[in-house]
């Protein structure tokens, strides 16, 4: 059986932290900044975690390709 292949388009949004959960970065960070607050904006630049629900499914997608 061949190998899993990891999810390319998750592994360019998640990376892992150290103490092994997942962070992410904010949505609304790519374009029209003119009509958002500047307390939002600076809100968004800071990095989120992945909620404890959907951290298994990312896991999944990020480390087919990673070994053990």
């Amino acid at each position: 059986m061949p190998k899993m292949k990891s999810n390319r388009a998750a592994m360019k949004r998640f990376r892992l932290t150290g103490t092994g959960k997942i962070k992410r970065d904010h949505q609304g960070t790519g374009h029209l900044f003119t009509g958002k607050p500047r307390s939002l904006k600076r809100r968004l630049k800071a990095s989120g975690l992945v909620a404890r629900p959907d951290e298994k499914r990312i896991r999944r997608l990020i480390m087919a390709g990673v070994p053990d």
